[in-house]
């Protein structure tokens, strides 16, 4: 009995803990959203315009208040379902424990790591389901009620707290409001098949392909562990890690290439492509797979230098983007897109509960967030990962020209963000080149060591 206190304590202080997160990261997605009317709006490489007599609109979740408006002339309708059908992920509680621990929730840690998902997810739905998909009950998520999430997140504390009392599991509540699911043709329709497929792929259990407990499983091997601390860079290589190892057939025709320093090796994206990276016997000019490219850089020193802004809205009015794994210091977003000089971002920081994914009718609801954010480009954190997809080498040389063109540095500028070169980066000597942290920066200034070390791998 005596050996069992101390577990039983620490449970109570798990759930407790859990039930207060859940308080906690239930305000994020309440606060208004103004966008204006009279600038378009980038999601992802998508345009779309709100053009109206008012200057500015007010939209609650992107509202279908808003887009009855008579006033609305553009397409708002396009750009909630656009935005409503990107897979959201978000903390989760009470699901199986990590690996080595009591953790079953991955609250106040894991926003990086969910961001790194969301991206990789948009990966998946490129892949699979094309730019244009779009999920057909997109529009029929409820707003977010204030009144409503916060009753909800509160009752959810106290049941939780009684129930760690009286030895009992805590009462699960849905957090989003579930909606009518229409009848679906699993049979015929394909988009349904791979929706639901990618999601469960990124499911919150140790069998999951690229769920929290395998990501936390690849990223021992770089020193963190459930409860630390991913930067944008660490992620990028776990995603690569849990790509690469993951056994579903369906997964076996993509793979991730994360650049070195800054500079994306042509010859080595080619590679991978061509499945030559991966040590598979290609046949030369033969396409084996579709290539993830991710970048880690650095957008300034202690903060984000303002001449970068142009280039971050340049990469994401590109189609094959897959948007930029970022935030705040130590807070996680995922960007998809802008309006004027503000970020438009997935926020992570939302506490819901455990989804058994493994069933053929899961609710999607919980993978779906009907409300944009808004942030200022000026408090971004320079520390970030941006991705892009590649469906083959011609498309890889396609994609290699157009970036190179928004990377072109300005009259002001001395370096891009990232580079392009030829070859393979073995062939580089990197004894004698500077470190990511000693290059100069736009302005001036000099990357300290201490500002990146954290969050970069260099290889």
């Amino acid at each position: 009995m005596e050996n069992k206190e101390p577990d039983e304590v620490e449970k109570l202080k798990t759930r407790f803990m859990s039930a207060w997160h859940n308080v906690k990261y239930s305000w994020i997605l309440k606060t208004k959203t103004c966008f204006s009317r009279n600038s378009p709006v980038f999601v992802l490489g998508k345009c779309y315009h709100f053009k109206a007599e008012e200057m500015e609109s007010s939209l609650e979740g992107c509202s279908s208040e808003a887009s009855e408006s008579e006033h609305v002339t553009g397409n708002v309708e396009a750009f909630r379902k656009d935005f409503t059908s990107r897979v959201w992920l978000t903390y989760r509680e009470e699901f199986p424990a990590i690996s080595g621990t009591n953790m079953s929730s991955d609250c106040g840690w894991g926003c990086t790591l969910r961001a790194g998902q969301m991206m990789l997810a948009q990966a998946l739905v490129l892949h699979f389901l094309g730019r244009d998909w779009t999920w057909p009950d997109a529009l029929k998520i409820e707003g977010l009620d204030t009144e409503t999430w916060t009753a909800n997140a509160a009752r959810k504390l106290v049941a939780s707290f009684e129930a760690s009392l009286q030895g009992e599991k805590p009462l699960e509540t849905s957090p989003i409001p579930q909606t009518e699911r229409r009848s679906e043709d699993d049979s015929s329709h394909v988009g349904s098949i791979y929706h639901r497929k990618i999601i469960s792929w990124f499911g919150d259990s140790p069998l999951a392909q690229l769920g929290v407990h395998r990501l936390i499983d690849h990223g021992r091997t770089s020193g963190k562990t459930a409860g630390d601390w991913y930067g944008p860079a660490v992620v990028a290589h776990i995603l690569r890690k849990a790509v690469e190892e993951a056994t579903d057939p369906e997964l076996q025709g993509i793979t991730v290439y994360v650049a070195q320093d800054c500079t994306v090796y042509s010859a080595d994206v080619i590679d991978s492509h061509q499945g030559r990276a991966q040590g598979l016997d290609a046949e030369p000019n033969t396409d084996r797979k579709a290539v993830i490219i991710l970048i880690p850089v650095r957008l300034g020193g202690e903060k984000s230098n303002p001449e970068y802004y142009e280039f971050v809205k340049g990469i994401l009015s590109l189609e094959y983007c897959l948007g930029i794994i970022g935030g705040k210091p130590k807070q996680a977003y995922y960007f998809v897109g802008f309006q004027d000089d503000s970020l438009i971002y997935m926020d992570p920081h939302y506490c819901q509960s455990f989804v058994d994914v493994s069933t053929s009718d899961f609710p999607l609801e919980s993978y779906h967030c009907p409300s944009p954010k808004k942030m200022p480009f000026s408090k971004m954190d320079p520390s970030c990962t941006i991705g892009f997809y590649s469906r083959n080498v011609k498309d890889f040389e396609r994609i290699t020209q157009e970036i190179t063109k928004v990377l072109k540095p300005s009259s002001r500028e001395k370096y891009p963000a990232f580079t392009f070169v030829k070859g393979h980066g073995q062939d580089y000597d990197f004894t004698c080149s500077q470190t990511l942290e000693q290059k100069e920066l736009p302005s001036g200034e000099l990357r300290r060591p201490e500002t990146s070390m954290g969050d970069f791998v260099l290889l």
